[in-house]
C-alpha cells in the first residue's frame, strides 16, 4: 500500500507533508505534488500535515478520486528529478483555491506547459 495525494492538492500545493516524509517519496509538480508509490513506505506521517486533506492511503481514496492512483504513480515518474523533502510557501493564490472540488482540470502535468502559460 501507498499514500495517494488527491485533487484537493491542486492549486494549493502546501509542502509540509513532503517535509516530514523519511524517505523522500514525494515529487513537486507546477501546481499538483505526488507520492511515488515505489518509495512510499506507508508511514502515515504526511497525513496530518496534509491543511487540505488530500493525502490518503490507495485503498482508502475516495471512489470519485480513485483515478488519483495511477496518476500519482505516473506523474511521479514523470517528476522524478522533481523531489522535495522542504517546506516551501504554498501557492500564490492558495486561499482562492482552498476547499474547492472538482479541481482535476486545473491540474498542470508539465512544467514545459507552465512556461508556456506565463
Amino acid at each position: 500500500m501507498a499514500y495517494v495525494v488527491a485533487d484537493p492538492c491542486i492549486q494549493c500545493k502546501h509542502t509540509n507533508c513532503a517535509a516530514v516524509c523519511p524517505v523522500d517519496a514525494f515529487r513537486e509538480g507546477p501546481n499538483f505534488l505526488v507520492i511515488d508509490p515505489l518509495e512510499c513506505i506507508d508511514c502515515d506521517a504526511c497525513v496530518a500535515e496534509c491543511p487540505e486533506e488530500a493525502i490518503f492511503p490507495d485503498d482508502e481514496v475516495p471512489l470519485e478520486w480513485e483515478d488519483y492512483i495511477t496518476l500519482n504513480e505516473r506523474l511521479s515518474a514523470e517528476w522524478e528529478e522533481h523531489l522535495i523533502a522542504e517546506v516551501k510557501e504554498p501557492l500564490p493564490e492558495v486561499d482562492r483555491w482552498s476547499g474547492r472540488e472538482h479541481k482535476r482540470e486545473y491540474l498542470v502535468e508539465s512544467w514545459d506547459d507552465l512556461k508556456a502559460v506565463k
